[in-house]
């Protein structure tokens, strides 16, 4: 007969979450800040890479408060398992890939 212990949670978890939380804010306030230099700046090409990386950024955002929610609530209800998520960065590689192609091919 198998008998349930509770996981027990450290307070490192919780801070390594919000650590993490302010990683992905960070990398989309220097994508929104080089958007907003490319709006200001720029010719009508910049305008148009500014208001992509500008939408670009905002999904950055919603995605680092979603995965924070996400793992906050996981951790909350003391679940065991990994909280990585593996692919969620890529199709967000791939979008900033698309925006930088997208800049280039409009340059040209």
């Amino acid at each position: 007969k198998r008998i349930a212990i509770p996981v027990r949670v450290e307070p490192k978890v919780y801070f390594a979450n919000e650590r993490t939380f302010l990683s992905w804010l960070n990398f989309a306030v220097m994508l929104g800040s080089l958007a907003l230099g490319l709006l200001n700046f720029g010719d009508s090409v910049g305008r148009i890479s500014g208001v992509l990386f500008t939408a670009i950024s905002m999904c950055v955002m919603v995605y680092a408060l979603l995965l924070f929610q996400w793992r906050a609530e996981r951790i909350r209800r003391r679940e065991a398992g990994p909280y990585d998520d593996r692919v969620g960065p890529t199709i967000l590689v791939v979008i900033l890939a698309v925006g930088v192609i997208a800049n280039v091919y409009l340059k040209l």
